[in-house]
């Protein structure tokens, strides 16, 4: 099986590269890569070491995707992820990544019969009606109020696939929205296999700590390197909750949707980390203060930003009733997975790569 990453370079690309390399026989990988990420060019040696060809080139060059070989996947892991992306003036930049980009890849997929496997967001859903969740505060974190009525599509579980789209979703949440949609007429137009994977927030070792990366290996990085961190918004208390996914259970599920393109299930699914792989900003703290030895001196502010969510639970029932999937890294293991990255890379960290 041929299999070409896009943003093979990335955290996301390059652990799915690795990952599928050590479950997969028979696997020719090859991806490509802008190397617009400072630190990502890191990831090379490893990535030749596991016999996956790199190509440095752009998702919005038809040259350069023209220059690939034909593969029978494609999993695309390219994107400008942040959810502040297109709020400095640089829109056409984020448009053209996250959406002519994915519409690049399609024509691909069309012209060399590939499947096509897209990491999307779960930043598609509406921010309104994610504000409406009904919360209430626990010790440490905020938690499903069962007194108040859950938006349609949410629960007591978490989101679901059903979960309003409405906009205001923000500007990168509706590339990822209509690169989704391109996606699905795609196949239907051509009869290729089409998975969309709607992840949270994925974490693991060898993350550079961005914030786009996600909050919980910058929070880590954070505290390590003894540089700022506040609690925003929500009272200023770090309450607000998300869950997290590690590389390695996306990878699993991964490899059974590309081995098996044709199974009667829907298209798109929630993946995440669920309510046992969640951690508020408290919680994350103490987390931090236990595996570090000493505590950091977190500010706090009652400033409330457009874009944020006070809490952010993957509901997967559907994938799992779809595809006997559900997470099974121990969070406490994705954790210290982090930390002890981050303490063997200290000084790279420090210089930012």
């Amino acid at each position: 099986m041929r299999i070409c990453i896009t943003g093979v370079a990335g955290f996301v690309g390059s652990r799915l590269a690795q990952l599928l390399a050590s479950s997969m026989t028979g696997l020719t990988l090859f991806g490509i890569d802008n190397l617009s990420r400072r630190g990502s060019e890191t990831n090379l040696a490893a990535l030749k070491g596991i016999g996956c060809t790199f190509h440095h080139g752009d998702i919005r060059s038809t040259e350069d995707l023209a220059s690939l070989p034909p593969a029978d996947w494609i999993i695309d892991c390219a994107a400008i992820p942040s959810v502040m992306a297109g709020l400095a003036g640089d829109s056409a930049t984020l448009v053209g990544h996250n959406l002519f980009g994915t519409i690049h890849l399609l024509e691909k997929c069309r012209r060399d019969h590939s499947g096509f496997l897209m990491l999307s967001t779960s930043r598609v859903y509406s921010i309104p009606q994610l504000a409406a969740y009904p919360l209430s505060e626990a010790v440490s974190r905020l938690v499903p109020d069962t007194r108040g009525v859950f938006p349609s599509g949410s629960s007591i579980d978490g989101i679901g696939e059903g979960f309003s789209t409405e906009a205001p979703v923000s500007l990168y949440g509706a590339t990822k929205l209509a690169s989704e949609v391109m996606a699905l007429e795609y196949s239907a137009t051509y009869g290729f296999p089409v998975w969309i994977n709607r992840c949270g927030v994925i974490a693991g070792a060898g993350q550079f700590g961005k914030i786009d990366q996600g909050v919980v290996s910058f929070w880590i990085y954070q505290w390590l390197l003894e540089r700022p961190l506040a609690y925003i918004g929500f009272g200023g208390r770090g309450k607000q909750v998300r869950d997290f996914l590690a590389p390695e259970d996306l990878a699993e599920l991964v490899v059974r949707q590309i081995r098996d393109p044709g199974r009667p299930v829907p298209k798109v699914l929630n993946v995440g980390g669920g309510i046992e792989h969640s951690t508020s900003l408290c919680e994350l703290s103490d987390y931090c203060t236990q595996r570090f030895g000493r505590p950091h001196d977190v500010k706090s502010s009652s400033e409330d930003r457009p874009f944020d969510i006070p809490y952010y639970v993957t509901d997967n029932r559907l994938v799992d009733k779809s595809w006997g999937w559900k997470p099974t890294t121990p969070a406490e293991r994705t954790l210290d997975s982090i930390a002890q990255w981050a303490e063997d890379h200290r000084s790279r960290l420090e210089v930012g790569f």
